[in-house]
């Protein structure tokens, strides 16, 4: 057992209690020793040790809690959110949020999860598949891929994301529509690291544009309206991320984000146009927008740029940091 260094720090109740992250499932080659945190200044002696703490995870296969090791829970759950054949950078920016993630749940739990766990394996909070899931689904590739997962979470073993000296909310989605978002814009609550940027990259993710079609009868009931003549709403506002923040439709005025939750749709950056019977939706982007874009930061990873560099651009004035100093307390009441 290593020992663990490092002192308490009292969580700051800045921390914002934002809904839990929607993460889509959605990952080559060069292991090098983990960065110095600009937070905490790790020694390169330092990053080679990392604190050893279980994950209570509630399997919704099972129904019941598994403890699993924190750098085995990141790969898991890397393996599940990011396509394995993404750029090396882009693999290690998502475990640096995967572990950033369940830090902060260590840190304030949900009372809400059954059987004393922290998290679920699910889109409730972070999807979660252990080897034998990964096998199954991977087969004959399984080795190979699972090898690059493991080289993206042991490279940035031990790392989190903070603000401020405090565990980010480091929310992140599949695709953007060229901006991320602002979380008050799709939340209630402002995190001043969680700011619309330009993600450009994204255009050329599988899922930059969907197209849904409904009947009218079928968009009527869906939101509560009845449509006159051919009119179907107008656009009122749009968010800084380039999205819908207000639209008007049968006299009644909806978020972006509600057209979106009603209709089913993969983004609120919509438009729409009738065609007699029928309804158009054109979306642009994947996701609810706030955080990092994980197809903008493979392109970021494809231009070359690091994994310090992609999570520092999508997650505005944040430091790495040493994770052991954020989990003392955890550990020890364990």
């Amino acid at each position: 057992m290593r020992r663990i260094v490092g002192s308490l720090i009292l969580f700051a109740t800045i921390l914002i209690l934002l809904p839990s992250i929607l993460v889509l499932p959605y990952g080559t080659t060069e292991m090098r020793p983990a960065p110095a945190s600009e937070g905490n200044q790790m020694t390169k002696e330092k990053a080679t040790e990392v604190v050893e703490v279980d994950v209570p995870v509630f399997r919704s296969a099972q129904e019941k809690t598994m403890n699993i090791p924190i750098e085995d829970y990141v790969k898991g759950v890397v393996a599940a959110e990011m396509p394995s054949e993404f750029n090396m950078e882009a693999l290690k920016a998502q475990a640096l949020t995967a572990r950033t993630f369940v830090v902060t749940k260590l840190k304030n739990p949900s009372t809400n999860l059954p059987d004393q766990a922290v998290v679920t394996d699910t889109i409730q909070d972070q999807v979660y598949k252990d080897e034998a899931q990964l096998k199954k689904a991977w087969g004959d590739e399984f080795d190979e891929k699972f090898a690059r997962i493991e080289e993206a979470v042991q490279a940035t073993a031990g790392q989190i994301l903070t603000y401020e000296n405090n565990p980010i909310y480091a929310s992140f989605f599949s695709t953007s529509n060229g901006y991320t978002e602002n979380s008050e814009d799709y939340w209630e609550n402002k995190a001043p690291y969680l700011r619309s940027v330009e993600s450009p990259w994204d255009v050329d993710s599988p899922k930059y544009e969907d197209k849904e079609t409904f009947t009218v009868t079928d968009f009527e009931q869906k939101l509560g309206v009845k449509l006159s003549g051919s009119s179907i709403g107008t656009i009122k506002n749009l968010t800084e991320g380039k999205r819908v923040a207000e639209v008007s439709v049968g006299g009644k005025t909806f978020t972006g984000r509600e057209i979106r939750d009603l209709l089913g749709l993969r983004s609120s950056d919509f438009t729409w146009e009738r065609d007699g019977d029928t309804i158009n939706v054109v979306t642009k982007g994947y996701g609810h927008g706030v955080g990092m874009s994980q197809y903008g930061a493979n392109g970021m990873a494809e231009d070359g740029k690091e994994y310090s560099d992609i999570v520092k651009y999508y997650y505005q004035g944040v430091a790495i940091s040493d994770m052991e100093t954020y989990v003392t307390d955890y550990t020890a009441q364990r």
